[in-house]
């Protein structure tokens, strides 16, 4: 293969990386840590189009109980899904409809405790490798086969990787909030047996003060001896 080829492959290559990137646009995620108050409820609103996927975990990470109530709305107002006093969920919308979903949280139940909540919404449309393959349809109409059969390839495997890379990316964000939460009960739990340690020491001690005082009290003889 000589120069010109080589340099034709390389433009190629940048060419499918580009719309690889354009395929991308038809997924989005992201993630959000909030503070729900106590007797109160939030709502997110999630854009999806029509065909499309949607993914949503949330976990509780804070707070007493480590409960809330979860539910989610279709653009239309129909209760999709409905969960009460839970601490995590992991959601799927297989088919969505073209709309703003709608994604709530609810503390109404907790009068006193608020709650530190994670969740990610994961959005997947199918509409956005439309583009990509009319443009590099363009682009295949040369005579070189072989450089088509390159492109394609690397398109492929470039495409493949930001999938895998995205995934790795929510499951560690995902452990994180684990973490979080672990933590939080970890202390909450330690402030406890403190608290309850020092509280069976003072009875124990206020206990053993009372016994020696009794016993004292006791053999205490007040009898006058003449001597």
């Amino acid at each position: 293969m000589d120069f010109r080829a080589i340099a034709r492959l390389l433009a190629l290559a940048v060419l499918g990386w580009c719309f690889g990137e354009v395929c991308s646009d038809g997924e989005e995620s992201s993630e959000f840590t909030f503070l729900l108050q106590a007797g109160k409820s939030d709502c997110f609103f999630q854009r999806a189009i029509q065909n499309g996927r949607m993914e949503v975990e949330y976990q509780v990470i804070g707070g007493a109980g480590m409960d809330v109530d979860f539910t989610i709305i279709s653009p239309e107002g129909t209760l999709l899904i409905a969960e009460s006093r839970r601490s995590d969920g992991l959601h799927m919308v297989e088919t969505t409809v073209e709309g703003d979903y709608q994604v709530c949280f609810d503390n109404s139940f907790s009068h006193f405790s608020e709650k530190l909540v994670f969740f990610e919404l994961y959005v997947e449309g199918q509409g956005g490798d439309v583009d990509g393959d009319e443009e590099l349809g363009g682009v295949e109409e040369s005579d070189e086969n072989m450089l088509q059969y390159k492109l394609q390839d690397m398109r492929e495997y470039m495409d493949s990787m930001h999938k895998r890379l995205e995934r790795g990316r929510q499951m560690q964000t995902v452990l994180r909030a684990f973490e979080a939460r672990d933590r939080n009960l970890l202390e909450d739990n330690l402030w406890r047996v403190s608290f309850w340690s020092c509280a069976s020491v003072l009875v124990m001690l206020g206990v053993a003060f009372t016994q020696v005082y009794t016993v004292r009290k006791l053999f205490d003889d007040k009898r006058r001896v003449c001597t």
